[in-house]
């Protein structure tokens, strides 16, 4: 059986992510949100992470991301996160 689809030229899918790369990282009093490059937004609690919970404000800006994107890392402070791990709800009572 074959099914013939007439194609229309106005139908678009829906966007369908195939990475997820961080852009920039920012933070509120209790979140962080970490911006990815397709447009979608982490936002998961400081308290998961006790190192930038603990840090000022100046110590968290201090962020680099790494591996094109694929995890973000604080020298002053030591920290390192996976964004593969944040889009998994992992958090520091699991690991």
């Amino acid at each position: 059986m074959t099914t013939l689809v007439k194609s229309d030229p106005t139908f678009q899918r829906a966007y369908v992510p195939t990475s997820a790369l961080a852009k920039t990282v920012s933070f509120d009093e209790e979140m962080m949100h970490v911006f990815l490059t397709d447009g979608r937004v982490i936002s998961v609690p400081i308290i998961w992470f006790p190192l930038l919970h603990k840090a000022p404000p100046k110590q968290r800006e201090q962020y680099e991301i790494g591996g094109g994107g694929i995890s973000l890392h604080w020298s002053e402070i030591d920290e390192d996160l996976s964004v593969a791990n944040l889009m998994a709800g992992v958090d520091w009572k699991s690991t």
